[in-house]
């Protein structure tokens, strides 16, 4: 009989049971968790270029987050970070979302398990480290079956944006831009957005964020 069998080793061949979004929830904020496949994965804490690349970025939309009052000014839009979501098979905390109030007039709410299960628009992750791998994999395919229109990565490393448009079978990356430009991209083509503000650190800053 082989040495792997199960009633030899004492070990269960059946896998694990899937967590459960209760049990996500249940986990403290602080300790940053995401129900990703099933499994509930820890992430790193936030370095400083990740926490100053998502404000940056935030506030660079900021003009969006309000109603839109006519045509030719940005608006038209529900914008937050870090929400919980229950949304294509997983349970997450984005870096940046925003629901489009054309689609959505009111603000989504979180039910009594206190998670949002209503799709965003847009989101946009601000890759690390510790979570880039999973941001540009399982994330990138459960916010597709999600029907999240617009996935932006931000990467501080590189100091590129990326800019995916959901098309069937799978996103289609209509922009990469460097810290060197000005972007108006999908979907907000009303503001420019200043790469080389959003990536701008110092050495010393650049540093204190690398292990994020």
């Amino acid at each position: 009989m082989a040495a792997t069998d199960p009633l030899l080793t004492g070990r269960s061949s059946r896998p694990p049971t899937p967590a459960t979004i209760e049990e996500w929830l249940a986990i403290p904020e602080e300790r940053r968790a995401e129900l990703i496949e099933g499994r509930i994965v820890y992430q790193a804490m936030p370095g400083l270029v990740h926490g100053t690349v998502q404000k940056r970025l935030g506030t660079a939309l900021d003009l969006f987050d309000r109603p839109k009052r006519n045509p030719d000014e940005p608006g038209g839009w529900w914008i937050s970070l870090e929400v919980d979501l229950a949304i294509g098979g997983i349970g997450c905390r984005p870096d940046l979302v925003g629901w489009e109030r054309a689609l959505h007039p009111h603000a989504p709410k979180a039910d009594k398990r206190g998670v949002i299960t209503v799709a965003p628009t847009w989101i946009c992750e601000v890759l690390s480290k510790s979570t880039a791998s999973v941001d540009m994999g399982a994330k990138r395919a459960a916010y597709h079956r999600a029907g999240v229109s617009w996935y932006w990565l931000a990467d501080p490393h590189h100091r590129t944006l990326t800019v995916l448009r959901r098309t069937e079978p799978d996103y289609l990356v209509v922009r990469v831009a460097g810290a060197g430009e000005r972007v108006a991209a999908e979907p907000f083509e009303g503001v420019e957005v200043d790469l080389a503000r959003v990536f701008e650190m110092d050495e010393d800053e650049g540093s204190a964020g690398e292990q994020a």
